[in-house]
């Protein structure tokens, strides 16, 4: 009777982990439809989002242009004059020195992770078995009286000096709307190393077919995008880490 019961238990946990993986799929099935669908997303070669961040008591217009062939570039405008801040060109990634101004180019370490971030593209769910991440349904959870589905996502772990780390997000989806409302991940080096970063995301917009948040605040800064563009015109030059004067 006791092997029956400890056989029951099991094939009753391994039904209860099923369907639970089932219900993390369906959830993000959903998502990724309402959003604008697979087809569409998939079609995406690039993104360009324009807007303005708030930190630290200063407003910072800025770009964000990101590719489908993992590349990214970043520009701000400070005292009217407009710069790349940072980029990556699939190959070499750099930022600009705060105190200097100088472009910088990033170690490996950094570079690696921020190539295997660029990989999430246009959306980190879409196809994400594809890209050798796994999900997991928490449960439900109310945030501030909007009932969520709590969705762990585990994506490829990062370099922390040398030694692989655990890249975890959980993201909050509305369960009316199916679209994550909140997200909440740690950090994992530098002097915050162990605190929670948790982001709001909300305004919703549709541009061409594909609903994008027009606002991502956090305790550290947020960002409201003015306009988003798809599949812009890209120069390659751009990217390039400028050559030292």
């Amino acid at each position: 009777m006791k092997n029956l019961k400890t056989l029951f238990f099991a094939f009753t946990l391994l039904f209860s982990v099923a369907n639970y993986a089932q219900t993390a799929d369906e959830i993000i099935s959903t998502y990724i439809e309402n959003i604008g669908g697979k087809e569409k997303l998939e079609q995406l070669k690039g993104v360009q989002m324009i807007g303005n961040m708030k930190m630290q008591g200063m407003e910072i217009p800025f770009e964000m242009l990101s590719t489908k062939d993992g590349k990214q570039l970043v520009s701000i405008e400070l005292q009217g004059n407009k710069m790349v801040w940072s980029a990556f060109d699939g190959e070499v990634s750099w930022q600009r020195n705060q105190m200097t101004m100088d472009a910088e180019k990033s170690d490996n370490e950094a570079t690696q992770n921020l190539k295997n971030e660029l990989e999430q593209f246009p959306d980190p769910f879409l196809n994400y078995k594809e890209k050798g991440y796994t999900v997991e349904l928490i449960g439900k959870e109310t945030i501030d009286g909007t009932e969520t589905f709590k969705i762990k996502l585990t994506k490829k772990p990062v370099l922390v000096n040398g030694e692989l780390v655990p890249n975890i997000t959980h993201y909050y989806f509305d369960t009316e709307n199916f679209v994550p409302i909140v997200t909440e991940s740690q950090v994992n080096q530098g002097p915050m190393k162990g605190q929670t970063v948790k982001s709001t995301l909300s305004d919703y917009q549709e541009v061409s077919g594909i609903y994008f948040p027009f606002s991502i605040g956090s305790q550290f800064q947020t960002m409201e995008f003015k306009e988003i563009k798809l599949n812009p015109e890209v120069d390659a030059a751009s990217f390039a880490l400028p050559a030292k004067k």
